[in-house]
């Protein structure tokens, strides 16, 4: 991955980026979103494959957002919770996984405990060069 890239990568996911864990009391603590990979799918022209680390603090949620791609989720450790527009509201626990597709809007994505951590992989099939996380109504 390009420097480039890597810098476009970052900034798009700052709006996920966990605050201090000294954050005053009642503050909600946002998702911290590591890039673990990315590589270009030459067999699908215009396509790159994005594979991000997603780490939920006790408490934690997503604003409302879409992908604008084929995102696949796989639950680590803790449990979460997962809605698109539309669809059912599911809790998923380790070893689970998640479905979204390029039109569904990410309405509920949370932490589904105040007490503990979550952890899952997300892989994303995604336009090149097309942030990996865009604001939704």
């Amino acid at each position: 991955m390009t420097v480039t890239k890597l810098a476009l990568l970052l900034v798009c996911l700052m709006s996920f980026a966990m605050e201090s864990k000294e954050a005053p009391k009642g503050t909600p603590v946002e998702a911290k979103v590591t890039p673990v990979m990315s590589k270009d799918l030459p067999n699908i022209p215009g396509k790159e494959g994005l594979m991000l680390f997603v780490e939920y603090p006790p408490g934690s949620s997503d604003p409302i957002h879409r992908h604008n791609a084929n995102a696949f989720v796989y639950v680590l450790e803790g449990s979460i919770v997962m809605q698109v527009r539309g669809g059912q509201e599911v809790t998923l626990t380790a070893g689970q996984t998640f479905y979204e597709g390029p039109d569904d809007v990410h309405v509920v994505g949370r932490n589904a405990s105040q007490t503990k951590p979550a952890k899952f992989v997300v892989v994303l099939v995604k336009d090149k060069g097309v942030p990996a996380v865009l604001p939704a109504n």
